[in-house]
């Protein structure tokens, strides 16, 4: 069933999972193969999606019956609305990624996707994310310089040579797993779909 959803409303990341660009369209598709693939022979039967947006990813893992229950935290009120609207079946609230309203290893598999490049202090983000797990956490953002390059090559983002002007942090695929190498997980999986980095964690502890 299709939702009417004004275009001057719309959030940034609903125009992502939306594209007109065929390749754009196309890049995605992969994504999400590859996303999905990277945690579809494991045993999980709660999803978290921290900085969920309107829902897309969760609809994605549900669809492909990764786990059996699916809740999403986002921030802005605008994608909320939206995701409601599109995706009435899944839960979305509102939330903070560095408190999030959950007790310790609350859900098998914590996903966060396109979120930590936003963020002044990730590091707090990644070890709120690591601490409401109870399994894995799955995570992915762009890579760089690639993510830039695909940007800039489709004329988008010109002045600042393909670089988002929401993007703090800018990793390439090694310098995040470095990131993400703490105390208490380890790396099982690292997906490469172009221009993404994905990383499935398993907490140890």
């Amino acid at each position: 069933m299709e939702h009417k959803i004004d275009p001057n409303l719309v959030t940034d990341n609903y125009k992502k999972h939306n594209p007109k660009n065929p390749l754009q369209k196309f890049l995605i598709e992969n994504f999400f193969k590859v996303f999905v693939n990277a945690v579809r022979f494991y045993q999980i039967n709660s999803v978290l999606d921290v900085g969920c947006g309107e829902g897309f990813t969760m609809k994605k893992l549900k669809n492909a019956k990764i786990g059996k229950s699916w809740e999403g935290v986002e921030y802005l009120d605008r994608a909320i609305e939206i995701g409601k609207k599109i995706h009435p079946d899944l839960k979305i609230i509102q939330g903070d990624i560095y408190s999030l309203p959950y007790k310790a290893k609350s859900f098998d598999l914590v996903v966060c996707t396109e979120v930590l490049e936003h963020l002044e202090n990730p590091k707090n983000a990644l070890l709120e994310l690591i601490r409401v797990s109870k399994k894995y956490i799955l995570l992915s953002v762009p890579n760089e310089p690639w993510f830039m390059l695909g940007n800039f090559l489709r004329g988008k983002n010109l002045s600042r040579f393909g670089n988002d002007i929401e993007h703090i942090q800018h990793w390439s695929s090694n310098s995040f797993e470095k990131f993400v190498t703490l105390k208490g997980v380890k790396i099982i999986e690292k997906k490469l779909p172009l221009p993404w980095t994905i990383i499935l964690l398993k907490k140890t502890v």
